[in-house]
């Protein structure tokens, strides 16, 4: 496999010719991954790797590297860029080939791109000093197979671009069911009377892992249930709560959408019991 890395000054650390007919950059064709590094330390890093591992698959994109090969890769970012708290980003695209086509081309090499980027240091969570996002609800009108963590992501830039405009932070999206999907770049909780829910794992929504990780403290640490379902947009406006989750947001309280306030317009109580408990997590991991 053909790898470029980068550093967090997207100065070359290790070179390797890129073609310009390079699948990546002309289609798309790629599977890529974001994992947050902590104190020198990847939080689910296995959750990531197979989660890539998924996507090669649903691409038909062979990729023959073992969970040791992708760990030692990590670390070597790491290293090189001085440790600390970090973004790490991987990319796969399929190769390059001399001819611009559609199909999958044969007997090409996939291309690996590796760079890591500053990610906020996490802060204890606190109901005064927590930031809090605006949310714009917008049709999801992106293509039928969301859950392949795809380098083509033009309809997740332009719902984000048009929440941007419309003065929020974010785009929260629905299916034409008005069906809550996720938001353009991070998977979306509501909270009523104390419930959690999300919606279920589709082809509609990628399978976040802050996500997973938040189900699962919730489910073994919290005093709150989950819930996976589908969740309505008549629930999304009615929500006491609202979290957004990624991998470099974490966790992030949601006060307005559609410029009106979420519940009482400020960051709720039980925001604050889960995201306490993934902050303990992330820095013990």
């Amino acid at each position: 496999m053909n790898i470029v890395f980068l550093n967090g000054n997207y100065m070359p650390i290790q070179e390797a010719k890129i073609s310009p007919l390079d699948r990546g950059f002309l289609f798309g064709d790629g599977i890529y991954e974001v994992i947050p590094v902590y104190s020198d330390i990847t939080v689910a890093l296995m959750y990531h790797i197979n989660r890539m591992n998924d996507g090669f698959k649903a691409i038909g994109l062979k990729v023959n590297w073992s969970e040791n090969q992708w760990e030692a890769l990590c670390k070597k970012l790491i290293e090189k860029n001085g440790g600390g708290t970090l973004g790490i980003y991987l990319q796969v695209s399929r190769g390059a080939d001399t001819n611009r086509a559609h199909g999958f081309p044969s007997n090409v090499e996939p291309t690996m791109f590796a760079m890591t980027f500053a990610i906020p240091i996490p802060k204890t969570p606190n109901l005064e000093t927590a930031k809090s996002f605006a949310l714009k609800s917008i049709e999801d009108l992106r293509w039928k197979r969301c859950q392949i963590k795809s380098t083509a992501l033009l309809g997740n830039v332009l719902h984000f671009q048009e929440s941007h405009d419309a003065g929020a932070q974010e785009a929260l999206l629905y299916n034409n069911k008005q069906q809550l999907t996720e938001a353009s770049a991070a998977n979306v909780f509501v909270i009523k009377n104390g419930v959690i829910a999300t919606p279920l794992i589709s082809n509609q929504i990628l399978p976040g892992i802050t996500r997973r990780l938040v189900i699962d403290i919730v489910a073994n640490y919290g005093t709150s249930a989950v819930e996976e379902r589908i969740v309505t947009m008549k629930e999304v406006n009615d929500a006491d709560e609202i979290w957004i989750t990624s991998s470099t947001k974490g966790l992030m309280p949601v006060t307005q959408l559609d410029d009106k306030p979420v519940g009482s317009g400020k960051v709720g109580q039980v925001w604050l019991e889960v995201a306490t408990l993934y902050f303990k997590y992330k820095l013990s991991y």
